[in-house]
């Protein structure tokens, strides 16, 4: 029998809004009409809302409350409950969990493979996974991919290969992923040829590299500062027919961005561009911080148009340098470009953008205008006029924070304004202090 959609929507709705006794009464009526629509994957849906916004102990409490109505509560329930913590919570709130409930269910190879991953010891990684073959469950390839992963990371390289020799021997035939690890590994203790030979190697087992594996060696030469090497990778994807990811293109881009070589970066996003690959926000973070930092605003509006016209990327995070940039410059007319593109593609711009936007339309006297961005913001919310009616209220604070925006701004902003407009002149004397944003966490 089939339930009513409007029964499926309230058991959403109710555990997006935390009112948890109506998700009993929901799934109470689901069982009345046909029990077996409650299956593992109801309760690690349910799980994942209550996670969300409730400690573990009340996670725990509510999949305990499953065992009256789930017609099978056994492994695959007591399974869902760890992935839910390992996604929603921590690796050790999982293991912790695990461990409190493991006598009450009977655990599988599938819930050894959820808690392996993540192990920041490799001791403890071996005291797991000598606990799961104490049970006498026999790992897989996915078990030892969880066991070369720590060993990489850990710089235990050895190790690692050792793995893949016992999965050889248990006739396990290591993947991508296997290898994949291995050349991380490698790239950590610093032998960025060995693991590009493992990149040719591991085809003579009947594994072929993928984007990730190439990623991988790219990465390597790069912190190696061997960018020739990782320029060949990037052709060598290509010829083999394997499209590099904007991942592929930010290792490269990264160390690009810490030699300060805006060239090579704006000739390998061209790269991207001809090729159909999206960059992200990372990329587009290491390029907008570049050309801020040469001052080259024609390449600045490139990569933004790009942007709204594609739809890639941050507008946020990207319009705070970019109007960074525009303001510093005196570029006016084309910061109020930009803010409306914004506007128009449903984002907000930043508090301190607006402001600085703002101070400079205050001094050229264009009123009008700034009174069109102050209604744009204001449509995105009550908080820009609370704050315009909080100031109005404080004539101080009004001039007080007029000044410490405008000590945000350069002094090349204000001579550029001045041979723009009039009305600048006043602003002409200004002692002013460069401002500069945090670099994107994301994009270092």
């Amino acid at each position: 029998m089939l339930i009513k959609p409007h029964n499926l929507f309230s058991l959403q709705s109710s555990t997006r809004n935390r009112r948890f006794q109506e998700i009993w009464e929901v799934l109470g009526e689901i069982k009345k009409k046909d029990q077996s629509l409650i299956t593992p994957r109801t309760v690690m849906v349910v799980l994942g809302r209550v996670a969300k916004v409730c400690s573990v102990i009340f996670t725990v409490e509510m999949f305990r409350k499953f065992r009256r109505i789930v017609p099978v509560f056994g492994t695959e329930c007591y399974n869902g409950l760890l992935r839910t913590l390992c996604q929603e919570k921590s690796m050790i709130d999982a293991r912790n969990v695990y461990h409190g409930l493991k006598h009450e269910f009977k655990p599988n190879l599938q819930t050894f493979n959820i808690l392996l991953s993540g192990w920041k010891s490799s001791e403890e990684a071996e005291g797991f996974f000598g606990e799961m073959q104490g049970l006498g469950i026999k790992p897989d390839v996915v078990s030892y991919n969880c066991l070369i992963d720590v060993y990489c990371k850990g710089r235990e390289v050895d190790k690692a290969f050792k793995v893949v020799d016992k999965m050889r021997e248990e006739d396990i035939v290591p993947d991508v992923i296997s290898y994949t690890g291995l050349i991380g590994g490698l790239g950590l203790v610093g032998q960025p040829d060995k693991a590009r030979d493992l990149l040719k190697g591991m085809q003579e087992y009947g594994c072929y590299p993928d984007v990730a594996a190439y990623n991988a060696v790219i990465r390597n030469f790069c912190i190696a500062k061997r960018l020739g090497e990782a320029y060949k990778l990037l052709d060598e994807m290509s010829d083999k027919g394997l499209d590099p990811n904007a991942t592929t293109y930010n290792v490269i881009l990264r160390s690009l961005y810490w030699a300060f070589d805006l060239r090579s970066s704006w000739n390998l996003y061209d790269r991207m561009r001809r090729t159909g690959c999206l960059p992200n926000t990372q990329s587009c973070m290491f390029l907008i911080r570049l050309i801020k930092r040469e001052e080259k605003v024609e390449l600045a509006l490139e990569l933004w148009n790009d942007m709204v016209d594609k739809g890639f990327g941050s507008y946020t995070l990207v319009s705070d340098v970019l109007f960074d940039l525009l303001c510093n410059l005196g570029k006016l007319v084309e910061a109020e470009r930009c803010f409306l593109q914004m506007v128009e593609k449903g984002q907000k711009p930043s508090h301190t953008s607006f402001r600085r936007i703002k101070v400079l339309m205050e001094l050229t006297n264009k009123h009008e205008a700034l009174q069109n961005l102050s209604e744009k913001m204001a449509s995105f919310g009550s908080s820009v006029q609370a704050s315009e009616d909080k100031k109005s209220r404080n004539p101080t604070s009004v001039g007080l924070d007029q000044i410490h925006v405008m000590l945000e701004l350069s002094e090349t902003c204000v001579s550029h304004v001045a041979d723009t407009q009039k009305h600048a002149d006043r602003a002409a004397s200004l002692a002013i202090i460069d401002y500069d944003t945090e670099i994107f966490e994301e994009a270092i």
